[in-house]
């Protein structure tokens, strides 16, 4: 399975190397670059970032918070399995939280976020004309809501949705090869994107509702 780079966050300060190694890792377990259940080698993936073996463990402990690695006393430290039977809880949550999001967004995001989110709006807009595949499709997805969170202006809010999406995005991802298309589910952001840059906060909180939920019946659809 080939990597795929997510777009990286825009208007951003640079960042430690933990931090990097964080966000690199992370993306990595999202997009199942790392398999379930798989081994994870500390010196192999700072090898691989060019980094010390430091900011990869600082990483990978935050990693297990956020529920996406689990380590074991003499064993070592393991990508977690993706339960499915998670979906339902994940998904409460997220109908309650992400059109709050959204509103927020809509309501206070600065210019500057207002400009990338519309960037990005046309962006998504345009990916009919290119051959872009389901796994890229999902990177598009990620930037999305990670835009949005951002937007909103609420760093607990953020962090919070940032670790629902991504074992939302970790469901996704195990059964991308039995979805029909994803090119649906990506087009929904267009809307929900022009909403927020417009301001219309109603308009955007009912969106990324439907956007969720649309999600929740995808998934299901092929369990």
């Amino acid at each position: 399975m080939s990597n795929i780079a997510i777009p990286a966050e825009l208007s951003e300060a640079p960042v430690s190397l933990a931090e990097q190694a964080y966000r690199d890792i992370r993306d990595r377990l999202i997009m199942l670059d790392i398999r379930p259940g798989e081994p994870i080698n500390d010196g192999q993936l700072a090898l691989e970032l060019g980094i010390g073996r430091t900011p990869v463990r600082e990483a990978l402990k935050r990693l297990e918070t956020d529920h996406l690695v689990v380590s074991y006393p003499r064993r070592g430290t393991f990508a977690t399995i993706v339960d499915i039977t998670e979906l339902a809880d994940v998904s409460e949550l997220r109908r309650v939280l992400e059109p709050l999001a959204a509103r927020k967004a809509a309501q206070s995001a600065s210019d500057q976020s207002r400009r990338e989110l519309a960037a990005l709006a046309r962006e998504i807009e345009g990916l009919g004309e290119s051959a872009v595949d389901k796994r890229g499709l999902m990177a598009f997805d990620l930037n999305v809501h990670r835009l949005i969170y951002k937007a909103a202006g609420n760093p607990h809010l953020e962090d919070t949705l940032i670790r629902l999406d991504n074992l939302a995005t970790r469901i996704w991802c195990l059964v991308l090869d039995k979805v029909p298309s994803v090119a649906g589910h990506i087009d929904e952001h267009v809307a929900l994107l022009d909403a927020i840059v417009e301001g219309r906060a109603d308009d955007a909180a009912d969106l990324a509702l439907g956007h969720i939920s649309s999600f929740e019946q995808t998934i299901r659809a092929v369990l």
